[in-house]
Order: C-alpha cells, then structure tokens, then sequence
C-alpha cells in the first residue's frame, strides 16, 4: 500500500483495520475518517475557527481519535486534559487554552463540569458521550453534516500542556511551516522525528498502553494511523492484558515506559512464557529514565528490538537503538536527524565531552513558545537552543547520558511530578512549619513522592498527622502527585535566598545508586 497519512489511506482503502477500542469492537479506515468529517463540519457549522481550542477529557476510545482527527483537517488547536486532574487544574488548562468546545466522556464529566463553569467554555458547546447533565450528547455534534471528504484541509495542532517550576501548567505552541492539504495527516500537528519503522505494505499493528493525554502514546497512534496500520487500544494497563493483546493480535510495535518493564518482568515466567509474543518487530521507550539492569532484562527476554528516546514536548532530542544501547549502557543515544545536542554551562559556554552541564536541544525544526508566558520561553533559551532542565553529557562518540531528570521533577512511572505544587499545597496546612518534596527510589514506579516536612511549633510530629498531611494533599490536588509517606525533619535548612537544597535532602535516600532511575 503505496499511501501513507490517515485521510489518503481511508479514501484508498476505506475497508482497512483502522482501531480495535478497548472493548475489541473493529472501525475501518472509512468508519473512522468519516466519523471525523462529520464532526469537523459539525465544529464549523457551531462556529469553531482555524486555531480556536477544542478540548476532549476522555479515557483511550474511538471517539478521542475522531475527535482528533477532525481537528487537524480544521486548523484547530487540539488539547487534551488529563482525567485524573483535579476541578481546579482542569478549570486552568480549559481557561488557558481558551476552550471552545469541551468533549468528554463519563469519566471525565464531573470534574469537567465544574471546571467548564469556572472556565467559561460556552454551554451550548459541551458534548458528552454517556448522559450527564450539563452536556449536550456527544451525537449532536455531528448530527446531520456529511462525512464526505474535505476538498481543502488546514492543518491542526496539538497543543500539549507541560507544568514549569512553578507547578502551573504551560502550553507548548509550536510553529511548523506550510503543509499542502494533500499532505496533512495526523502526525502533521504533532511535530515528529522518532517514526516507529512501520511498513505500509504489511499489516502492522501498533498496541497503545498508555492514556492518549500524554505526548508519546498520542503520537505514536498518529504515526501508526498515518502508516496505515492498525491500532489496539488498551483502557488500563496491565501486563497481563499487554501479552493476551500481543498474543491475540498478532502485534508488530508498541511504546512503553520503563514501569512497564517493571511490572512485566515482575510476572512469573511461565505466565509471560505462555503468551506468543513473537510477532514484536518494534519495542519503543521514552518518557523516564530506565535502569541499566532492568533493560538488560527486557533485551534478554525480546531480544535486540528495543528503541530508547529522549525528547521535550517542546522539541525532539536523540534516539539508541537496541545495538548502540549495549555497547554503552546507559546512553539514550545520540541527535536524531535535524537535531542539535549540546552541553552548556551555567555562563553558556559549551562543555568539554565528558563534562556534566545543561542538556541543550535545537529547534531548527520548529520554533515554540510557553502559551501566555513569553518570560519563561526566553528563559529557557539561548540563542536557537532550548533547555528543560537535565542534566548529562556527551561521550566522545557524541552520545548522550542523562545524570539527572531536571534538578527538581519527579519521574514516575513516565509521569513529570512538580514538587512546587505539592509543596504549596503541604505548606497550607497549618500545622506544617516548612516542607520540601522530593523523589525517592521506587523499585516499581522508579521515583516515589515523598513529603518532608517541618512542623509548626504548635504540632506534634507522629503517624495521625502523617496521615492527615497525606489526606490533604490528595484532597487539593491529583492523587498521582501526591507524597505515600511524610518524613518529618528537624529543618528544610533553606539558605539565606531561601532555596532548599533538594540534592542535600535526596542524597540519603539516593546513597549507593548511581543515578536516579
């Protein structure tokens, strides 16, 4: 099949495999694009414009990705919302973004109500799929518009939202060139250079595991979707759902975090040995630093089929193969095409190989910008490179090495965890003199939140208080952000600027790693 980008392959082969849901029920090619135009010209008939926001609050489902796709053949800016969020982080994103239209689903809709209120998205413009009150029925959107295909598309965008050190989160607009119609896919809005090796003249089958709200699943169903191969979406995460899909559905790539690693290695052997997994041609890893012994482990049991990446949302970065990997662990890699990778010092001046200083990436690609906070774009520049935070180094090859994800975030399971916001959020309770929040090892997740808290003169540090501190925090914001434990210290020990040293409160918990994985 010589066509490649989602709306030529389902005007050539309308009857292709596009997506089994998580409910296993099949949707062509055909099915699905057509879905999509009716509800693009649904948009537009309620007055939705090229660069207007449209947002979906949905778990993994069909409806996401028409959705979606209706979007990027519009010129809308597409946003995603983490369902698990809280009203008020919900109620930021939609009034940020400018939402115009919301879409969710059953799961979605409490939070989002409430959050629409706040935010100010039209009520004649909010679509359920389920029943609930407050939303209009997701069919409405698209009732009665033709689900013929577009003469003229205008490419859309994704919009991504990444928290900054202040715990808010930031938009990512980027800025791509023109695209001709004929040529406008899923992936056009995304910005992508990591493309899984799908090969259009077979039946490749991509599994997507993780929630479409983040960057790496999201993209690679656009590759996968644009490549003409078929998607099997998954609603949760579970190993032993990962291999019964793998098995059944004869799956050819799929994109993972390292806690997925973890938990399958975690399965007896003659559980993991009973699946057939032998039709795996790509295993694809970003999102978290992955423990050197914990990917020795996977090559072992997959074999030399394992790709790493590291990349922003704001712009791409470098990729391993399986190969390269095992001649230098550890590495994620060296520049993908198009990119610049190089390591500067605090005062700009690039670093020596070998020498540790900020990992700074080109956007010869794109330009971007932090939606609504041009300071913190020109922060985190210089010159037409931009940094998030990491800290590594270059061998003498040019390959990469992570010593550090960003001084502050935590990385678990995949997911960048602000301690600021979760340190606002302690330091509100009114027995907490002073706290501080940071990573510790997780075995499972590879970083756990952990409170550390000073308490007010007039409390008493014991295990009620550490509970009610946990409680608390799980009260204001999401529960994956939130501390398990609370250790409870003499003093933070700010300096005379008033910054804590975090490394100095990581270093006990850290003490014989080599890195944090």
């Amino acid at each position: 099949m010589a066509t490649s980008g989602f709306f030529a392959v389902a005007d050539a082969a309308p009857d292709r495999r596009a997506v089994i849901d998580p409910d296993e029920r099949v949707v062509s090619y055909g099915e699905l694009a057509n879905a999509a135009n009716r509800i693009a010209r649904g948009l537009l008939a309620a007055g939705v414009r090229a660069d207007e926001t449209v947002a979906v609050m949905m778990q993994n489902s069909v409806d996401l990705l028409a959705v979606y796709a209706a979007t990027a053949q519009i010129g809308c800016c597409f946003v995603i919302v983490n369902w698990h969020l809280t009203i008020d982080e919900v109620a930021y994103i939609l009034g940020d973004a400018a939402a115009k239209v919301l879409v969710v689903d059953a799961v979605g809709a409490a939070a989002a109500e409430a959050a629409a209120d706040r935010a100010g998205v039209p009520t004649g413009l909010r679509f359920c799929t389920s029943d609930h009150p407050g939303f209009r029925p997701f069919a409405a959107l698209s009732a009665g518009q033709s689900g013929d295909a577009f003469d003229e598309r205008r490419a859309g965008q994704i919009m991504f939202y990444t928290s900054g050190t202040t715990g808010k989160p930031k938009g990512v607009r980027k800025r791509f060139g023109e695209v001709a119609p004929d040529e406008i896919g899923l992936s056009t809005g995304i910005g992508l250079l990591q493309r899984a090796p799908f090969d259009p003249a077979n039946d490749d089958v991509h599994l997507v595991g993780g929630p479409l709200y983040h960057a790496a699943p999201i993209a690679g169903a656009a590759i996968a979707l644009d490549a003409g191969a078929t998607l099997v979406l998954m609603r949760r995460w579970t190993p032993e759902r990962w291999l019964e899909l793998v098995d059944r559905y004869a799956v050819t790539h799929v994109s993972m975090v390292p806690t997925m690693f973890h938990r399958l290695l975690a399965l007896p052997a003659e559980t993991r040995d009973a699946a057939d997994v032998s039709s795996l041609r790509a295993v694809s890893h970003a999102g978290a630093p992955c423990a050197v012994e914990l990917k020795f482990r996977m090559l072992d049991w997959l074999g030399p089929i394992i790709t790493e990446s590291y990349s922003a949302t704001e712009g791409a970065g470098t990729t391993v193969t399986a190969a390269e990997w095992l001649e230098r662990p550890g590495t994620v890699g060296r520049p993908s095409p198009g990119v610049t990778v190089r390591i500067l010092d605090d005062a700009g001046a690039e670093c020596p190989r070998g020498e540790q200083g900020l990992v700074y990436l080109s956007q010869t690609l794109w330009e971007f910008e932090y939606h609504h906070d041009a300071t913190k774009t020109a922060e985190q520049r210089r010159n037409d490179l931009f940094t998030v935070g990491d800290i590594g180094y270059l061998d003498d090859d040019g390959y990469l090495f992570l010593c550090d994800r960003q001084a502050e975030v935590i990385v678990s399971g995949g997911v960048n965890i602000y301690p600021a916001e979760v340190e606002a959020r302690l330091l509100a309770h009114p027995a907490v003199g002073d706290a501080a929040v940071i990573g510790v090892p997780d075995d499972e997740w590879g970083e756990e939140v952990r409170g550390l808290v000073e308490v007010a003169s007039t409390a008493t540090a014991n295990d009620e208080l550490e509970r009610e501190l946990v409680a608390w925090c799980r009260e204001g914001i999401a529960h994956f952000k939130c501390p398990r434990r609370i250790d409870f210290v003499a003093s933070i020990g700010r300096d005379p600027n008033g910054k804590v040293r975090k490394a100095h409160l990581r270093a006990p918990y850290w003490e014989g790693r080599t890195r944090r994985i």
